[in-house]
């Protein structure tokens, strides 16, 4: 059997602490591989190898490290197919799926590419009287990402790559359900350093792990920042923690995106977006969108008529498949959650109008694959409206006005996304600016920033002041020194002793 080890200091650990976790292959159910499990110790090794690479690495100029992430890119991009179905094989989200996962991350690693531009300080001449100040944005050592299994390519990218451009060096602690493709990307990164000459050794490793590697990493010492992407009780354990250690902490949680139909809105793409949305991935993202508001009766009936019509047009194979539209899901603990999920909402008297529990694939009845489920008449009260189910699992929740279509995602637990749907500038502009929601999409149902703005959302869907990737990135993984120079002419003055001024 396959060992998926983990990456220190540019090649395979060798030590293990014996600890190991099955890796499965989610299309038929069955054991595939296995991966190291890391202790403290191992951990420390990592931190030791990056902490050496350090000095090196935030010692070499902008312009060299940019020369890295334009070589590393362009090696991603000659491993794309075989990138996609390695991440494909452990995740289950089909091939084009997995490609996406790669191209989202490669855009932050192509703004990381300009990183000489977005380094560079304010300075002021003439502050004061012979007086110069200028500011400058250092590196902080040795940073982590702990990053989850939905986006095992996309996450680590936008960490890393902002965090490496700006000269720190990286711990990734990936998802022990799919660790495959981090690991590869770490092998990729040191030939792009190879490729340019450099030896670059201890600026990406790869340590694989479960709570016990967590915790090492919150409670190292010598780790200077932690960036987390997962559900919300565990980001706000890692915020605690990490923040309750002296660190600086960014951290991610979960969602529960609404999607607001007006009745003036495109239905024919309404009811396409919506499937791809809801369903895409078997429903397995932060950014899904897994609650559609339509506002009125009529809006909400003829939206029922059509989801139906269109949930029995989609097909569920393979990851391989090319015909698919998604896969199964990661593990067969996480299929039986759904499914507990769907159940907990018929309980609660929510309609289930399409029941996709009993979804099998011949050939493949081992496979962790569940089909598409929608309900109608979620309450906002309802267990199932209130969590995040991460699953194949589309709800409605029919509303009466749009200040109710407001309200609801406003004041939801959850603030990561929400979407609305009009042909109405002004009912767009105003919930844009009302809504309590941190990244909106106006007839874009899935609004993930492009890279060089910054992804984040509010509430309970993230701890912490700083959000992921472009210039908020940038802030989060470096820090400010602010220089204030004179240079005297003749005989120096009588030392001050009061605070300087400008005047």
């Amino acid at each position: 059997m396959r060992d998926i080890r983990h990456f220190v200091n540019g090649q395979a650990l060798t030590r293990t602490s014996g600890r190991f976790g099955d890796i499965y292959n989610p299309n038929t159910g069955e054991v595939q591989a296995r991966v190291q499990l890391a202790t403290a110790d191992e951990l420390d090794a990592a931190v030791q190898a990056a902490a050496a690479a350090h000095p090196a690495w935030a010692a070499t100029n902008p312009q060299r490290r940019a020369r890295v992430m334009f070589e590393f890119k362009r090696l991603v991009e000659a491993n794309m197919q075989d990138l996609a179905e390695l991440l494909s094989s452990e995740h289950g989200k089909v091939v084009a799926d997995s490609k996406g996962d790669v191209q989202r991350g490669l855009e932050v690693i192509e703004f990381a590419c300009g990183i000489p531009h977005v380094l560079k300080g304010e300075y002021t001449e003439g502050a004061g009287p012979g007086i110069d100040v200028y500011s400058m944005r250092q590196s902080l050592g040795v940073v982590a990402g702990i990053t989850p299994f939905n986006f095992p390519a996309m996450i680590p990218m936008w960490m890393f790559g902002v965090a490496i451009a700006v000269g720190n060096t990286f711990i990734l602690k990936p998802s022990e359900k799919d660790p495959s493709v981090p690991v590869r990307l770490g092998e990729l990164m040191m030939e792009a350093g190879a490729n340019l000459g450099m030896d670059l050794k201890g600026v990406l490793n790869v340590v694989h792990g479960d709570k016990v590697s967590v915790d090492a990493i919150l409670q190292h010492p010598d780790i200077k920042a932690v960036s987390f992407v997962g559900s919300s009780d565990i980001a706000h354990y890692v915020y605690s923690q990490g923040t309750l250690a002296g660190k600086r902490v960014q951290a991610m949680g979960g969602a529960k995106n609404h999607g607001i139909i007006m009745p003036d809105a495109d239905m024919d793409q309404v009811v396409k977006d919506l499937s791809g949305a809801a369903f895409g991935s078997a429903g397995e993202r932060c950014m899904a969108l897994p609650v559609v508001v339509p506002v009125g009766k009529k809006t909400a009936d003829e939206l029922r008529e059509r989801m139906v019509a269109e949930i029995e047009t989609l097909k569920v194979g393979i990851s391989s498949d090319a015909e698919a539209q998604y896969g199964p899901v990661v593990s067969a603990a996480h299929r039986q959650k759904i499914a507990d999920y769907i159940q907990i909402g018929q309980d609660e008297g929510a309609e289930l109008v399409v029941d996709g529990r009993d979804f099998k694939l011949q050939g493949y009845e081992k496979g962790f694959f569940i089909g598409p489920s929608f309900f109608d008449g979620v309450k906002p009260g309802m267990k199932t409206y209130h969590e995040e189910i991460f699953g194949p699992v589309l709800q409605m929740v029919r509303a009466e006005s749009f200040e109710e279509a407001v309200d609801l995602p406003s004041k939801h637990q959850y603030g990561n996304g929400v979407a609305i749907f009009t042909r109405s500038g002004r009912a767009a502009r105003e919930f844009a600016a009302r809504v309590q929601v941190g990244m909106v999409g106006i007839n874009v149902p899935i609004p993930v920033p492009v890279a060089y703005h910054t992804f984040g959302g509010w509430k309970r869907s993230a701890f912490g002041d700083t959000n992921q990737h472009g210039m908020e990135g940038l802030k989060f993984w470096t820090k400010v020194k602010t220089v204030t120079a004179r240079w005297p002419e003749g005989d120096t003055e009588d030392s001050a002793f009061v605070i300087p001024t400008m005047r």
